[in-house]
């Protein structure tokens, strides 16, 4: 009997603090063979059904990292997407990525039929805006696929938001289908809150993939990321730095109208958006009333953005980094304890995802991980209906192993 299938992902977010690597193991699920008819509901119970755990995910993390970017090459990152880096900067940026990618997959790329990278987004502009330069929807995900197949000798899946945007959508969220095909329970109505540098969520409602709603709401850390550097941290550790302020309400509120935000889905937005600068923020605020604002902010525009879903949740589950941002939380847990239907927030180790090494640190690399192995079966792997594209795609671009110098051949997981 051959073991399931395996696929690492690679994750690094809108917060740019590095990799995620997830090594997603698929129980019950097609072998690694491109032959097989996309999952419906049928295949999802089906497969629920060889897990055995009621609730429980469909599918296993079973290995886990986190590597962090230097300061150098986060710098250079951050320069990226604030649109300082030239055409020989971008380059030189993408083919470090491309190392650094490969260096995070290392300790796992032997136990993996494949690698999923989503890369490192450094600019992306869902619609044009030709006041900031954006003539056309556009998108740039960094991290040279060729470098991560040469150095771990395995085939890897990347670049996957170009294939939604030529198709009329806005290029994210993408991680829905994977949430859908890995957590979708029958019966229940759950949405999930991932808190990176941009704040975004997936309803799901039941087994249908028709009934998924997913969207960005606006930001979760990339303000607080911003304001923490004034004080020379990465981040606001533990949220001590908006617990020591408070909320400037003429500020949030002028915030809270920003036009993003009251934007119907589908939408997308990005980090170079949700500036400092270009939220205009009064330069007589201290760095902890700044912290705290922006705290509001995000927990605030989480709520509000929740008014967009067909049906109230019966709980919100939150993952990425903000879960562990006591005041963050905490702020959250007001905000959604005031909608008229308020909506209970719970965590992984609630559901006993845990269990399956799904937590609030790898559940993105899981979906990209995901992604890819959906794209190695030929599968559509968006839902159009969450982006605006004019149909499903297959997104990633495939880039084979090297050839072993001693067997020419194509490897086991290679496209057939």
């Amino acid at each position: 009997m051959t073991r399931s299938p395996r696929v690492l992902g690679l994750m690094s977010g809108t917060s740019a603090d590095g990799i995620d690597a997830a090594l997603l193991e698929l129980p019950g699920w097609p072998e690694l063979r491109g032959t097989h008819t996309p999952p419906d509901s049928t295949t999802l119970s089906a497969i629920s059904g060889h897990v055995g755990v009621p609730g429980a995910p469909r599918g296993r993390v079973v290995a886990h990292t986190f590597t962090p970017y230097p300061p150098d090459l986060r710098d250079a990152v951050l320069a990226a997407m604030r649109g300082e880096v030239g055409a020989a900067g971008l380059t030189q940026l993408h083919w470090a990525l491309g190392e650094a990618l490969a260096q995070a997959a290392a300790p796992h790329a032997t136990h993996a039929d494949l690698i999923a990278s989503h890369g490192q987004t450094v600019q992306h502009h869902p619609t044009p805006d030709p006041a900031r330069g954006w003539e056309r929807p556009a998108t740039l995900q960094l991290g040279e696929a060729a470098v991560i197949a040469a150095r771990t000798g395995r085939p890897v899946v990347a670049d996957f938001r170009p294939a939604d945007m030529a198709a009329g959508g806005v290029g994210a969220p993408l991680v829905p289908f994977a949430d859908w095909a890995l957590l979708a329970q029958p019966g229940v109505n759950r949405t999930l809150l991932n808190l990176g540098g941009i704040a975004n969520v997936t309803a799901l409602n039941g087994l249908n993939p028709q009934g998924v709603q997913a969207f960005d709401t606006g930001p979760a850390n990339c303000l607080l990321d911003e304001i923490a550097a004034m004080t020379g941290q990465t981040h606001d550790a533990g949220g001590a730095l908006a617990a020591a302020g408070q909320v400037h309400e003429p500020t949030l509120n002028r915030w809270l109208s920003h036009p993003e935000l009251a934007q119907r889905p589908p939408r997308a937005t990005g980090r170079e958006v949700w500036t400092l600068a270009r939220l205009d923020a009064p330069a007589h605020l201290n760095p902890a009333d700044l912290a705290a604002t922006a705290t509001a902010l995000s927990a605030r525009s989480v709520a509000q953005a929740l008014r967009f879903l067909n049906s109230p949740p019966h709980e919100v589950v939150v993952a990425g980094g903000g879960a562990r941002n006591p005041a963050l939380m905490r702020a959250l847990a007001a905000a959604l304890a005031a909608l008229p239907t308020p909506a209970p927030l719970r965590t992984f180790a609630d559901l006993g995802w845990t269990d399956a090494g799904f937590t609030d640190a790898t559940r993105e690399a899981a979906a990209f991980a995901f992604l890819g192995y959906a794209h190695a079966q030929g599968w559509p792997n968006t839902l159009p209906h969450t982006t605006g594209a004019r149909h499903a795609v297959t997104a990633g671009r495939w880039t084979p192993a090297p050839p072993s110098p001693t067997d020419p051949a194509p490897r086991t997981g290679d496209r057939p």
